[in-house]
């Protein structure tokens, strides 16, 4: 929002200057992004009046001018503009003067005597852009016939005044407008606020317009008048011209520059219409399919309509019998334009449905100042008093006959009353108040309010769009108590050093590990594509947990596991050339429950536990001279674990998961005191899902329960043994089908004395026909360590254990001695 501070100050006038008003708006959420002058800095320049013009003796482009700068002699001036010609009055720089410089950073001009071929210039002549007041270098400026030969052309045209450009966040709609501004100060500063006064126009002519609102979900009120006989070449007023420029604001027509100027100033956007070119009656309503518009901007578009669904594609229209005629909120069409042939128009004020105009513009590629009023909201109270603002001032300016208001009121927005509790507010803000204070806040702010004990039960203005939950109201309070005021104390807490968990290992250990093993860190979303989650979970709809509202249609689902994230980098770091990728990820993944109660950092239904995960893709080490290159495989990635779980101890058992190979994937299983856990699953990528991700060869995929790998249990304290471990080996034959780890279990169960560990070091299967074993047999041979803390070893005792593990093989599974 841009304005100057002359044009804020008719209405609502502090005792403040120009900086302390800025800080003042500032400290209030209306940040002020730029302050600065109307013109840059210069000295010494002053009305002047051409007396004379003559051709420069040696110079067809130069004229010798004879100015009065009112300093009781005439002066000789040398000046080459078009524009040069006796009788004009003129920006006149003196000797001595300094102008602004001509580029940014550079240094001022200074004005001396001098000689242009030969005659002397005893000053200049300045255009706008030498003044810093535009572009146009065309000619000198000329000023008007009345203004003051001699005066300071700082001071006749204002050139101090200050342009105030404030970055307002998108709640503040209510201050796209200078009376908004003015509304504001006045709040801030307890100025009186001083509203703009008129006349209304007397109704001569009974014309109407009939418009007919077809969809209430676009407008909510409409309101419109015929106006004929109107001059559309008269001139806008300078102040009003003045004014726009200031506001950023161009000078068009009589007729646009006063719609801009209420605009502006009142904050509801209105439209003109040439009437005559209008057929017909009016219609507001949604586009439909194929329809087209030309803009005022020249840009034709074409409309979609709502599709097949009934859903809302394009904008809204006001259309007459042959189509539409203007993008309802957004801009008017070139079609029923005003021009300098216009004679009768219709005037239309309206408030419309701010989800009916927001995002529109954008889709078309540009935005104007009405769409970015309406998609934040106006006030659908203020629409008839516009409307008859700016009649008065078409009438004062261009003339005409005033027909009546047609005003439909349809479906404008109720202001519900919002509470605000005392004690929440000192809560949040974090400082004392009373209840006086609050009164004297909303009493500023004109909200209309009562107190219950210490509730304050607020009605909102129907400008205040932002005003719907005790938040907004609590925020309210701290801009006009100031967030300067409120003290900057530190928070109080006493340090306490947190003990760390023995019992857990940190969770920076384990990132810490996988890093170690070549693994690197990625970190994704918590939300996945639709397709992502049922390929890799298998899950069913009622298993799905949807986003409400995702910010885009790759993160509509909670992912369930981290492979979707993980594979999504996979394939983007193949597209970029990689060949070899290892990753990892901690995260928190989403899950149905519904013996999941409501408590602290819970959600009722739902699980949420933090996983580890990542994949290992491509040759098992870095291409080297040492090694063969082979691929990476699961005995790879689970060797990978073991080292980042030690000194848990886990075993994998085969298993089967949709998004995991059939025949290469297994189950991992804890082993703690009480049996085994699943704590997750490691395994190669599922040969269809390869496919579907467009991968060359398959990657071998991990996903670990935190919590379960960060128990570690405390450490018992053991001494050590004065007298020597034994080893034995056991070697058994069994069917190939027999995995190692049944037989390690089964050796494990009996829980022998002495036993300290059965490690598995040797694997033997025949050729066919070439040993005394079958073709499906195997040899398996074990180590066993054994210890006696108390006293050395004797072969009796390590017979009978020996003994004992051998009979617990041969009963659970089928072994013999070899």
């Amino acid at each position: 929002m841009q304005f100057s501070e002359s044009w804020l100050r008719q209405y609502v006038n502090p005792s403040l200057d120009s900086n302390a008003l800025g800080h003042a708006m500032t400290m209030a959420g209306l940040e002020v992004e730029d302050q600065h002058s109307v013109a840059p800095a210069f000295t010494k320049i002053v009305i002047a009046q051409i007396l004379s013009a003559e051709q420069h003796p040696d110079a067809d482009r130069l004229r010798v001018c004879k100015v009065d700068a009112g300093t009781g002699q005439e002066l000789q001036i040398v000046c080459g503009a078009p524009n040069a010609r006796a009788g004009i009055k003129i920006p006149c720089a003196m000797v001595g003067a300094e102008l602004p410089p001509a580029e940014s950073g550079g240094k001022p001009f200074m004005i001396k005597v001098g000689k242009l071929r030969g005659v002397e210039s005893q000053g200049m002549l300045c255009s706008g852009r030498e003044l810093g007041l535009g572009d146009d270098h065309e000619g000198i400026l000329e000023l008007p016939a009345d203004a003051p030969v001699g005066e300071d052309i700082r001071k006749y045209l204002d050139l101090d005044d200050q342009i105030f450009v404030i970055k307002l966040t998108p709640n503040k709609a209510d201050c796209l407008s200078l009376m908004g501004m003015a509304r504001e100060v006045s709040a801030i500063t307890g100025a009186a606020l001083c509203a703009p006064k008129w006349t209304a126009a007397n109704v001569s002519i009974q014309d109407k317009l009939k418009v007919t609102v077809e969809n209430f979900d676009l407008c909510g009120r409409f309101a419109g008048r015929v106006i004929r006989g109107v001059n559309p070449l008269a001139k806008s007023p300078e102040w009003v011209v003045q004014r726009l420029l200031r506001a950023g604001q161009r000078s068009i027509s009589p007729l646009v520059d006063l719609s801009n100027y209420v605009m502006l100033e009142m904050g509801q956007p209105t439209h003109v219409f040439d009437i005559d070119k209008l057929t017909g009656d009016l219609s507001v309503r949604w586009a439909k399919p194929g329809e087209s518009l030309e803009l005022l901007n020249g840009q034709t578009i074409t409309l979609q309509g709502p599709d097949s669904a009934g859903k809302i594609q394009d904008a809204g229209v006001v259309a007459d019998q042959t189509g539409p005629v203007a993008l309802a909120g957004i801009m008017g069409g070139n079609h029923c334009a005003v021009t300098d042939d216009t004679k009768n128009i219709y005037v239309e004020a309206a408030y419309w449905q701010p989800s009916a105009i927001q995002g529109r513009a954008r889709r078309f590629n540009f935005s104007t100042d009405a769409a970015h009023r309406f998609e934040r909201g106006v006030d659908p109270q203020n629409t008839v008093n516009c409307l008859e603002y700016l009649t008065s001032l078409i009438v004062e300016v261009c003339g005409g006959q005033v027909g009546p208001i047609d005003d439909q009121v349809l479906a404008v927005p109720e202001r519900k009353p919002v509470n605000m509790r005392l004690a929440r507010a000192m809560k949040v803000i974090g400082i004392p108040l009373t209840a006086e204070i609050i009164a004297d806040v909303f009493k500023r702010l004109c909200f209309e309010f009562k107190q219950e004990a210490d509730i304050f039960v607020v009605t909102p203005p129907s400008y205040r769009f932002d005003i719907e939950i005790e938040e907004d109201l609590i925020e309210e309070v701290a801009r006009m108590y100031g967030f300067e005021n409120i003290p900057d104390v530190p928070p109080v807490a006493s340090l306490k050093m947190s003990a760390k968990a023995e019992a857990k290992r940190g969770v920076h250990l384990l990132r810490q590990r996988l890093a170690l093993q070549g693994y690197q860190e990625a970190v994704n979303f918590g939300f996945t594509d639709l397709e992502s989650e049922q390929r890799l979970a298998a899950a069913s709809d009622k298993d799905l947990i949807t986003v409400l509202n995702p910010i885009a249609s790759q993160y509509g689902v909670m992912r369930s596991n981290l492979w979707g994230g993980l594979l999504g980098n996979l394939k983007s770091n193949l597209n970029r050339g990689a060949g070899r990728v290892r990753l990892f990820e901690t995260g928190r993944v989403f899950k149905r429950d519904d013996n999941v109660q409501e408590e602290a950092g819970k959600v009722a239904g739902f699980h949420q536990p933090q996983h580890v995960g990542g994949l290992a893709y491509g040759s098992f080490v870095p291409e080297q001279w040492a090694s063969d290159n082979r691929l990476v495989d699961f005995f790879d990635v689970k060797g990978d674990l073991e080292r980042v779980l030690d000194p848990l101890h886990f075993t994998t058992e085969a298993g089967v998961h949709p998004a995991l190979h059939p025949g290469r994937s297994a189950k991992i299983q804890l082993l703690t005191s009480a049996g085994k856990l699943d704590i997750g699953w490691v395994g190669e990528l599922h040969p269809g899902l390869q496919q579907a991700y467009e991968l060359p060869q398959a990657p071998v995929l991990f996903e670990l329960d935190l919590e379960a790998v960060r128990n570690l249990g405390i450490p018992q304290p053991e001494e050590l043994s004065k007298f020597p471990a034994v080893q034995r080996d056991l070697a058994v034959v069994v069917k190939q089908t027999v995995s190692a780890q049944s037989l390690l279990d089964a050796m494990n169960k009996g829980k022998q004395n002495f036993v300290r560990g059965i490690e598995l070091f040797d694997e033997f299967k025949p050729k066919p026909g070439s040993s005394s074993m079958a073709d499906d047999e195997k040899s398996l041979a074990f180590r066993v360590t054994l210890l006696n803390p108390q006293e050395t070893l004797q072969d009796v005792q390590i017979e009978a254990v020996m003994t004992a593990l051998l009979a617990a093989l041969e009963k659970n599974c089928a072994a013999r001695l070899r």
